[in-house]
Formats: C-alpha cells, structure tokens, sequence
C-alpha cells in the first residue's frame, strides 16, 4: 500500500519485501514458498500490533485516508434503488451532502450524507464534505419527505465540519444547522446516524440527531476538530495530537460518556483496506437498528430521543 501513514511504514515495509519476492518466485525458477510464508506471518502479528494500539489522533489519520469509503460508497455497496435528491428549492443544490430513498435488503430508506470527493476535482466540487446552509436546507427537506411517507431515515456522518466561509454566514449557516436540530427531535420516523469518517462539530451535528447514533472504529465525533482545538487551547496547531487525546473523541470514549449507542468494526488497518467488509457491517448494524425501532411507538420513539440528547452530560 503505497503512501500509507507514519506509523504504517513497519507493515509497508514488511508488504514490500513480500512483494518482491512473490516477483522474484513468479517464473517458478526459485522456490521461496518458505520465505514468504515466514514473512507473511510476521505481516500479521505487526499489523496487529499496530493496529490494535492505536493513538486517538492515529485514528483520525485513518479517519481522514483518502481511500476511505464515502457515503456514496456504502450506498452503492449496502443498497439499491437508490434515487437522489436535489436541492433545497430557495437557493442551490449544495453537493457536500447527498440524499434519496434506496432500500436496504427490500426496506425502504431515506439516506443521506456528507460527500467528499475523490480527487481535488471532486473534492473542489463538494467543498470537502463541508456543507452550506442550503446542504442542510436540502437534508431536512428530504428528511420532512421520509416523514410524511413513513420512511426510516440513515444519515452517513464524514465532514471536518460545516462551512464557515462569508456567503455560508451571510445565508444563515447557524441558523440552518439550529433547524435541523430541532426539527429533527420531532421527525416521526426512526432515525440511525452513523459517522463513517470525520464527524466534526455542527457540521456533523446538523444531520446528527438520530434514535442510535454509531460511530466506526476508525473515526471520530466531536465539538471541534483537534487541530482547531489545539490553537485555541495552545495557539498551535501542531498540538493536535495532545487535543486529540483529551477531546475524547473515539467510539470507545463517547461510549463511556454514553454520547454514542456503539461502534462498528472496522477491517484490520481501516475500512479502505477491505471497503466491502466495511460495508457489510455497517448493514448489519443499520439492520439491527431498524428493526429494534420499528415496533416502538411514536410516541415512545419522540420521548426517547428526546431524552437521549436532553440527558447528555448530566452523569
């Protein structure tokens, strides 16, 4: 895996040798069947040894991967039928957060999501995953849809947050992101959020209130990003890694501060290393979910979301 992260290079190295002798082996003229196997298995125990003690700010270079699966992604490996959705009918078809209705395994499902994109094209185009106030303006508009068809609604969380330009300001970005919050407590449909990658402060929270909110093993939720953090803290951002650590924002911290109902596991070395295993368990949770909430009432459902974002930070 070419341009893999700092503390990756022990596993990169190790991939290269095996490389070279699988090349070396190719033309059958030299058996080095032993070798590689040798190898292989050392591959192994350091990838576990890496991966399995990694750093809260290691996971949000894993979080930040350019390979790593986007919401499009999991809607193209977990659903079908998948139609989407534009605009916010007052001003712009933002392209940081997509949305339609697809079904997963033949249930139908409102699901939308930051996008980010895959080149510096894309990614220009979609603003980085960073959403104006017209993409949050879009999002609850089909959100009001799902609950007027009685719809279920997923929403894939990965922005390094909202945007903060002037025209994002001057077309009510705070104002945007407050509505979805409120109106999201009283959609009456079941809702699952899942934060497949950066989960940044209310750009993340803006399609982030949900009856089960989710965050992957290797990705990250919280008020601020580090970087931002650290020059507030410290007036300088190379801290980040010391905001990191005490922003508690990994799946296992938000578990233990009961900000999250759970973690999705990841593949050894991050979801871009096996996309589709990702994918599946996310499914398999986003299933789960649905099928705990439909038998709720509606009335019960509103009253336990409620209580869910009201009781935050009391314990």
């Amino acid at each position: 895996m070419a341009g893999g992260l700092d503390f990756e290079k022990p596993i990169l190295e190790l991939e290269l040798k095996i490389s070279e002798l699988k090349n070396l082996a190719a033309d059958g003229s030299i058996d080095l069947k032993g070798e590689i196997k040798t190898l292989e298995t050392r591959l192994e125990k350091v990838k576990r040894e890496v991966y399995e003690a990694l750093t809260p700010w290691q996971k949000i270079q894993l979080a930040r991967h350019p390979k790593r699966p986007y919401t499009m992604d999991y809607i193209n490996m977990i659903m079908v039928d998948f139609i989407e959705l534009h605009g916010d009918r007052m001003f712009h078809d933002d392209k940081a957060i997509i949305g339609g209705f697809a079904k997963v395994d033949g249930e139908k499902v409102l699901v939308l999501g930051h996008q980010k994109g895959k080149d510096t094209k894309e990614n220009l185009m979609r603003n980085f995953g960073s959403a104006h106030p017209e993409g949050y303006r879009k999002a609850m508009r089909l959100m009001e849809l799902a609950d007027k068809f009685s719809v279920p609604i997923v929403t894939f969380i990965d922005t390094p947050g909202a945007y903060p330009g002037i025209g994002a300001e001057e077309r009510g970005q705070a104002n945007s992101i407050a509505h979805n919050l409120r109106e999201m407590i009283l959609l009456r449909v079941p809702i699952i959020v899942i934060v497949i990658g950066e989960g940044g402060s209310g750009g993340a929270l803006g399609i982030g209130i949900g009856d089960r909110v989710y965050v992957m093993e290797n990705a990250y939720y919280s008020v601020i990003s580090p970087e931002g953090c650290a020059a507030i803290l410290w007036k300088d951002r190379l801290k980040a890694p010391e905001a990191a650590e005490v922003l508690k924002l990994t799946a296992k911290d938000l578990i233990e501060l009961e900000i999250i109902d759970g973690e999705i596991p990841e593949p050894l070395g991050g979801a871009h290393r096996d996309p589709e295993k990702a994918a599946q368990a996310v499914k398999k949770c986003i299933k789960k979910a649905l099928k705990e909430l439909k038998d709720i009432s509606v009335d019960k459902l509103l009253e336990k979301r409620y209580e869910k974002f009201r009781n935050m930070g009391d314990s």
